[in-house]
Parts: C-alpha cells; sequence; structure tokens
C-alpha cells in the first residue's frame, strides 16, 4: 500500500485537500494518509513552517500531497511571531520551496489543459506542459538587505548603491541539463511535437546564456523532436497570440513561475493550475492556487486543481488507470456544465464540485470487472 504524506497547511488547503481525498476514494484509490505539520501557525508558533518533524515523514513516504500555506514578507512575519520567538533573528522560509531544495525536486511539471465546456477557455484544444527548473535561478534564497563589502571589490557594483537590495540567481550546467532532458523524455513518452526552451540570454547572458547552450546540446540528442528558443517576453506574447504553436515548454525557475500562471489563465485561472514537483526518487503534488485566506472555511473555492493534482499523483505512483479515469471524470463534469463553482461563473461549493466528480467515478468503478 502507498504512503503519502498528507500535507493540507492553512487557508483554502484543507478544504481542497478534502476535496481530493474524496475522488480519490471514490476512484478506489487506497494508500495511507500520514498527517503532517505544515503553515503560516507552525511558523507563528514554532518559527518554522516545515517543522524538521514534517521533513522526516517526507523522507519515510512514497510520496506528498500538498494543500497550501499562507506565506507574507518578512517584516509581517516576524511580526506574527508569538512573543517568546520575536527578536531571535527566524527568518521565514517557504516551506514548498525548501520541499523542493531538501528532496531536490527538481522538475516542476505544470499540465495546461483545457476542458471542453468551461466558459473561461482562452481557446479549445489548449494542451500544454510547462517544465520548470525547481531548485535553482532566483529561488535559491541568497539575498541581502544592502551591498555586502566584500562585493564592492567587483568593478560592475561601482553602479550599485551600498543600501541597494540584492537577490543572486544561480544557472547551473548540471540544473539546466536535466530539466532540458526531463522535458525532452516527456515528449518522446507522451508523442509530442516540440520542445521550446524559454530564456533571456540576450540580457542575462551569463545565466541564461549557460541556459540555452545547455538546451542546444541536449535538444541534438533528440532529433525525432523538434526545437525551438525564445525571449520570455516575446513567449509571453506569443503564448497568447497562438498557444497551438508550443507543445512542451522548458525554462528557469522565475520565468516557469510566470509562464505558468498565464498559462493557467488561458485554461480557466488558478482553480485548473496544478503541478508535480518531481526528483529521481519522490515527488510531491500540489494545486499552485495558494491558500486564498479570504476564502478559507467558506467552502467556496474550486477544488479541480487539487483534484487534478491528485490525478498527477497517482499516475507517477503508476496507478494510471485509476489516473485516467479521474482525468475522465473531471472532463465529463466540466462539459456537462451541471456543477459550476463562483469562478466558473456559478455557485456550487467546493464540496459540491468534488461530489460531481466522485459521482462519475463511482458508477465507473461499480461497472469495472472484479479481478
Amino acid at each position: 500500500m502507498h504512503r503519502i504524506a498528507w500535507l493540507p497547511g492553512d487557508g483554502i488547503g484543507p478544504e481542497v485537500c478534502d476535496a481530493a481525498r474524496l475522488v480519490l476514494d471514490a476512484a478506489g484509490f487506497q494508500a495511507e494518509y500520514l498527517p503532517g505539520d505544515i503553515g503560516w501557525e507552525f511558523w507563528r508558533q514554532e518559527g518554522e513552517a516545515l517543522p524538521e518533524r514534517t521533513v522526516e515523514l517526507l523522507r519515510s513516504t512514497d510520496c506528498a500531497f500538498f494543500g497550501a500555506i499562507t506565506s507574507k514578507p518578512a517584516p509581517e512575519a516576524e511580526r506574527e511571531l508569538a512573543p517568546h520567538l520575536q527578536g531571535r533573528c527566524l527568518i521565514y522560509r517557504s516551506p514548498i520551496v525548501r520541499m523542493r531544495q531538501l528532496l531536490d525536486l527538481y522538475v516542476c511539471l505544470r499540465p495546461t489543459v483545457a476542458f471542453p465546456g468551461n466558459p473561461l477557455n482562452y481557446r479549445e484544444g489548449i494542451d500544454l506542459a510547462i517544465f520548470r527548473e525547481n531548485t535553482e535561478g532566483m529561488y535559491i534564497g541568497v539575498e541581502f538587505t544592502r551591498v555586502p563589502e566584500s562585493f564592492t571589490h567587483e568593478r560592475a557594483m561601482s553602479r550599485i548603491p551600498p543600501d541597494a537590495a540584492l537577490s543572486l540567481r544561480s544557472i547551473t550546467r548540471k540544473g539546466s541539463e536535466r530539466i532540458v532532458r526531463a522535458a525532452f523524455e516527456y515528449a518522446v513518452r507522451n508523442h509530442r511535437r516540440k520542445v521550446t526552451a524559454v530564456h533571456k540570454a540576450n540580457v542575462l547572458r551569463a545565466t541564461c546564456g549557460l541556459f540555452l547552450e545547455v538546451a542546444r546540446e541536449v535538444a541534438a540528442r533528440y532529433p525525432q523532436i523538434e526545437f525551438d528558443h525564445a525571449n520570455v517576453d516575446a513567449m509571453a506574447m506569443w503564448l497568447l497570440k497562438n498557444p497551438f504553436s508550443y507543445d512542451v515548454i522548458v525554462t528557469t525557475n522565475l520565468f516557469g513561475d510566470i509562464l505558468s500562471d498565464l498559462c493557467a489563465q488561458m485554461v480557466g485561472g488558478m482553480g485548473f493550475a496544478y503541478s508535480g514537483n518531481i526528483g529521481d526518487r519522490y515527488a510531491v503534488f500540489e494545486p499552485t492556487h495558494g491558500s486564498a485566506p479570504k476564502y478559507a472555511g467558506r467552502n467556496k473555492v474550486n477544488p479541480l486543481a487539487s483534484i487534478l493534482a491528485a490525478r498527477m499523483m497517482l499516475d507517477w505512483l503508476g496507478e494510471k488507470e485509476k489516473a485516467a479515469q479521474i482525468q475522465q471524470a473531471v472532463a465529463e463534469v466540466v462539459l456537462q456544465g451541471l456543477v459550476r463553482t463562483y469562478d466558473m461563473g456559478g455557485a456550487s461549493s467546493t464540496a459540491e464540485m468534488a461530489q460531481a466528480v466522485a459521482g462519475v467515478l463511482r458508477p465507473a468503478l461499480a461497472s469495472t470487472p472484479a479481478i
């Protein structure tokens, strides 16, 4: 039996995780769900949003399912700490970014699929896969509130005032090679026709220059897959103008974060945005909409992103038939249009949407012959 770390988090996280669990149960998926502590309340009371006990849980399970957590700027995070923790120079760190780095989950795979019948689709038929490098780039967490004295001897730093805040971007040959290779391997397995590398090498010559150089080297190993590349600003424009010109997109951490949200909006918004954070031996699956605290406890938000993240989890675990059944059930509910949450122009609740998907699955499960 699969052992899954279950991390609802806070905000709307528990609600959408409950919705995903309802659908997983309806699909006949059996697993041991092990709850883990994560989120803003643990930061406030313990000074750590991802406690070490949760890290140990991750290391002892097959994969994890993550809901959402609240994140706030550093000054606000400091103010919300319990009194006994204030003034101890504690630094809030994003739990999902930490999980990606601690477990080397270097692939962030974000599918973008337009389900027929969704009134929010930008265009019918969009089917993209975004591969975002997940462990380096602008998200390495190396920042300075002012220029360190040791930097001032660099000639290029003379143009930067000493009170400037700095964030460092790190791109490695290894990191670039494995994310581009993952994108091409996905294209081969799923009969995709093209991979597009996205960068800004005309300005970020060192970091994006390395990424593009490596992308070209990897592409040469896959002559059966078409390869092209584009600057990230042009890519944002071309995706809106003609999304059907693209198939698999591979890019660096920050650019992937931005482009995947743009693509999500083309197929219905963040209620359809989900991802898998995948390494060689472990993975964390999540909706990517965030904690939306203003909707917490209101049973209002669209749970399809979490349900589709659960579908991706099953696929990764090798439960491909059940994964396909969930995908088809979501497609059927969206096409029928009888149940729509507020973001889709309807008034259905989180629970009602989950129940609708589960309702499609139960008859399908009943009609499957016993083995």
